[in-house]
């Protein structure tokens, strides 16, 4: 685990200059949260790779792509509604809100893209038939009595 968040650390801040770079370029003729949301949504997709190929080395699929915008959705409501504090009622500079945002989400996402990027754990202890049905008993539980 802590070579994944050395890796999202570093996905992270790619991603988040990307980002930050699109909302600069797109704040010369747009509204903050018009830049905002534009910028953040053309980030999304090289997120999802860099998190398959670099942080997670999984094989990038259509599941977890389809996915993936779970972890965006998360970090997008706490970005914006974090924006929108920081610059209308905290009075931030527009420029520096959306840093001081992301890093707000940053533990939510994390948990968030773990869970969609890597396969699920290892079921349940295999299951015994009992009667017609099936039970799982933790190896833990089971005892066995002496025969006399």
């Amino acid at each position: 685990m802590p070579g994944h968040l050395i890796r999202f650390g570093l996905t992270g801040v790619v991603n988040t200059a990307v980002y930050y770079g699109l909302y600069l370029l797109f704040l010369l003729s747009l509204p903050y949260q018009a830049a905002h949301v534009l910028a953040f949504a053309l980030s999304v997709v090289g997120s999802f790779f860099l998190h398959s190929w670099f942080t997670y080395r999984t094989r990038p699929t259509w599941r977890k792509f389809f996915a993936f915008p779970l972890t965006t959705a998360a970090n997008f409501l706490i970005t914006t509604g974090g924006i929108h504090l920081l610059v209308n009622v905290l009075h931030t500079d527009r420029r520096t809100a959306p840093l001081l945002a992301a890093a707000c989400a940053i533990p939510i996402t994390f948990a968030l893209t773990r869970a969609i990027m890597l396969p699920a754990p290892p079921g349940p202890p295999e299951a015994v038939c009992c009667g017609g049905q099936m039970a799982v008993a933790p190896p833990s539980t089971a005892r066995v009595e002496p025969v006399t």
